[in-house]
C-alpha cells in the first residue's frame, strides 16, 4: 500500500503549518517507509558527458509535488550551471576528495530513513546505502560493482528509476518478502 501525502504537520520536526511532501510505503518484511527526499547524483546518473537526456527535466519535474528533489555533484564536466537552468533546480557541489563520504553526509543531514538516493558510480555506494531506498542505475558511463551491492533496487537507466517513484508500488512488489 502507499500513498502520496501532502499534509500540514503538526508534530515532530516539523514545523506546525508548513505543507509536508511525501511518499509513503508499506512493504511487506520491511516496514514502513516515509520518504521525503530524492537525493540524485548527477554525472553518470542524470547526465552522460555534462548532457541530460531529453525529457529528463519533465521527469523530475513530476515528482516535485512529492518529493524535495537535490542533486548532488562533484561537476566533472564543468556543465552544471546549464544543467541546473535546465532542471530549474541548484545542485550541491561536493569538493574533490572523499565524495562518497560528502554525499553520504548529505543524505544523513536530510535524515537517512526519509531519503530516495540515485547513483552508479563509485562515490554514489556510500549514500545508495544510507538513504531509506537506494536505487542504483545502470549507464552507459558503466556502473561500479560497489553501488550495485549498495543498492535496494538495479535499474535500467534514470527514466525506469523516476518511473518507480511515480509508481511506487512497482517499488513494493520488488522489495517485499
Amino acid at each position: 500500500m502507499h500513498h502520496y501525502s501532502r499534509r500540514s504537520a503538526l508534530i515532530g520536526d516539523i514545523k506546525p503549518g508548513i505543507i509536508h511532501l511525501m511518499i509513503e510505503l508499506n512493504i511487506p518484511g520491511r516496514g514502513i517507509l516515509q520518504l521525503e527526499h530524492l537525493v540524485c547524483d548527477v554525472s553518470g546518473t542524470l547526465s552522460l558527458d555534462g548532457n541530460l537526456p531529453e525529457g529528463l527535466a519533465r521527469h523530475l519535474r513530476n515528482l516535485r509535488d512529492r518529493l524535495t528533489i537535490h542533486l548532488v555533484t562533484a561537476d566533472s564536466h564543468g556543465r552544471q550551471n546549464l544543467i541546473d537552468a535546465q532542471l530549474g533546480l541548484t545542485a550541491i557541489r561536493i569538493s574533490s576528495g572523499d565524495e562518497g563520504a560528502q554525499k553520504a553526509a548529505h543524505v544523513r543531514n536530510l535524515g537517512s530513513h526519509r531519503v530516495i538516493a540515485i547513483g552508479q558510480g563509485a562515490n554514489d555506494a556510500a549514500m545508495l546505502k544510507e538513504a531509506a531506498l537506494g536505487i542504483c542505475v545502470l549507464s552507459r558511463e558503466g556502473i561500479c560493482v560497489e553501488a550495485l551491492l549498495a543498492a535496494d533496487l538495479v535499474v535500467p537507466d534514470i527514466f525506469a528509476a523516476l518511473e518507480l517513484i511515480e509508481k511506487p508500488m512497482r517499488i513494493v512488489a520488488s522489495l517485499r518478502r
